[in-house]
């Protein structure tokens, strides 16, 4: 059996809100790479005005990374999410276009979110 890594406590903000995180030792510059991208990110949508409140801003974060993660790698693209498990698809021939029917499962998964989150807010 092998020792587990050593799990250290990092420190970091992500739009100014302090998060105490566990990462293994060796994985603190990965965690903090990360942790730049998401706290981009969520400036990003929150700078743009139109989202305000925090969590809606890191669902939409979330999903532009997951978005650009897939972009970059479509066996990466929802192959199993509520939508189903889509056949699969041929290589796109152009490397800038995305898989045929991925924007519009998008366009699905971001309305069923604001839904979600609009019902969530009225009940507060």
């Amino acid at each position: 059996m092998t020792a587990a890594a050593p799990i250290k406590q990092v420190e970091v903000q992500i739009m100014s809100q302090t998060y105490v995180l566990a990462c293994p030792a060796d994985g603190e510059a990965a965690l903090r790479e990360a942790v730049a991208q998401v706290d981009t990110a969520m400036c990003r949508i929150r700078d743009a005005g139109k989202v305000k409140a925090r969590d809606r801003i890191a669902v939409l974060a979330a999903l532009n990374i997951a978005f650009d993660a897939a972009h970059r790698d479509p066996a990466l693209a929802f192959r199993h999410s509520s939508f189903g498990t889509p056949e699969p698809e041929p290589p796109a021939k152009d490397p800038a276009a995305l898989p045929a029917g991925i924007e519009e499962r998008l366009r699905r998964l971001i309305q069923r979110l604001d839904e979600a989150l609009g019902s969530h807010e009225q009940s507060q």
